[in-house]
């Protein structure tokens, strides 16, 4: 079976029942990825261990990353997308389980470790999948994708604060994610996903072929990955730290703390909603540029401040301005991995892995040392050297490394 193209319509991008349903797989991740996030202080509190420790279930998430990076081309491979993809949420479910039900750290950071696992392995084949089929569109196609899992990520802390405010805990509110895989798994059982597409873009031999991905990869798609790095390090330190420091800084209780984060989230949501339009009209690095400058400034008035009227719009803007950076980057790096989807989105994962794994407990560290607002500098400078990566790497995309770069650093995806 070959990948059919779903391009830009006159309108927009184009969605079918597939399209619906690789856009409600991420919202279940979403809802489980910012649920957790905010469970994890408020699981240190239960089990009074430190920040650092409290920072190990990021490590244990981002560890599953690695995982699924390192084995999620070989598993399709061998398995085919539709079996991973299932494998995959069934793996998040019983990992969110575990972590729930634990006691102990080591129960907890078992849960978080197969949750990560399963929760990358879907979102690894959705992005593929979102990219195969929409060609030049794809970024934009993977921004309204990453919507539905930033929207569903707003419901989350939301839930759990108003679960937590009545008395039921926090638990009752991460395990919604379960149902939403229950739901998602019976009304699309019938779905399939297309095979990957052999690469298409004019590439080098000894940079082709999804089927040998033990060949190198041009050295524009490794300065891309490192990019990626620091872009979703920025956004898992946020998510697993804005709210203690909101409690701790700007005098939150847990509840209306925890609600806070929908504050990023929001601005998330909305920058993923517009950010599908404005790439069907930008070039990519136009508009990552731009979008980490609106994310520099809105933590700088998150940073400076110890007002929650202050914080919280400070947060929607640094929610603007990441919204766009992990869909485009993803883009970016499929392109100049010449096309090899599943091999360059895969080789993200691990990426996001180890990125996952260090921002946050890195913050959790210097918190322990000094302070939660000390260590919150780590966030500018992860985001100075995504602008430089991108300034090192666009002469390498624009000559044609990996094949049509220049059409995706200056061009316009269509519609």
């Amino acid at each position: 079976m070959t990948a059919a193209r779903v391009g830009p319509s006159a309108t927009g991008l184009e969605r079918d029942r597939l399209s619906w349903m690789l856009y409600l797989s991420v919202a279940t991740y979403g809802y489980f990825l910012y649920g957790f996030g905010v469970s994890v202080p408020l699981l240190r509190d239960e089990l009074h261990i430190s920040r650092s420790e409290a920072g190990l279930h990021g490590t244990a998430l981002a560890c599953g990353s690695v995982v699924a990076g390192l084995w999620g081309a070989r598993l399709i491979a061998r398995f085919g997308r539709d079996i991973v993809l299932w494998t995959g949420s069934a793996m998040m479910c019983v990992g969110v389980v575990t972590f729930c039900a634990g006691q102990v750290a080591a129960v907890t950071l078992l849960g978080a470790l197969v949750a990560g696992s399963g929760g990358s392995l879907l979102l690894n084949i959705v992005n593929a999948v979102m990219m195969d089929r929409h060609g030049l569109a794809g970024p934009a196609a993977l921004s309204e994708a990453n919507a539905f899992g930033s929207g569903a990520g707003i419901v989350a802390p939301l839930v759990i604060g108003a679960v937590v405010a009545v008395g039921l805990g926090w638990r009752a509110g991460l395990l919604v994610s379960v149902l939403l895989v229950v739901v998602v798994r019976t009304v699309f059982r019938g779905e399939r996903l297309p095979a990957p597409l052999r690469p298409a873009t004019p590439v080098t031999e000894r940079y082709q072929g999804d089927a040998a991905p033990r060949r190198r990869l041009p050295p524009a798609f490794w300065i891309t990955w490192g990019v990626f790095a620091c872009v979703i390090a920025v956004e898992f330190c946020l998510a697993l730290w804005v709210s203690d420091e909101l409690r701790v800084r700007d005098n939150l209780a847990a509840g209306p703390a925890s609600a806070g984060v929908a504050a990023v989230l929001v601005g998330l949501t909305v920058s993923r909603l517009a950010g599908g339009r404005l790439g069907l009209r930008h070039g990519v690095d136009w508009l990552l540029d731009r979008s980490i400058l609106v994310l520099l400034l809105g933590f700088a008035g998150f940073w400076v401040t110890t007002s929650p009227w202050v914080a919280l719009p400070s947060l929607l803007v640094c929610g603007l301005g990441l919204g766009m950076l992990a869909p485009l980057t993803i883009g970016r790096s499929v392109v100049a991995a010449g096309g090899r989807s599943d091999l360059a989105v895969a080789r993200t994962s691990l990426g996001a892995g180890l990125a996952i794994g260090a921002g946050p407990f890195l913050i959790g560290a210097i918190a322990d040392r000094t302070s939660v607002h000390v260590a919150f500098l780590l966030v500018p400078t992860l985001l100075v050297l995504a602008l430089l990566g991108l300034a090192i790497s666009r002469p390498l995309l624009a000559n044609g490394e990996g094949g049509g770069g220049r059409e995706w650093v200056d061009g316009k995806a269509g519609g």
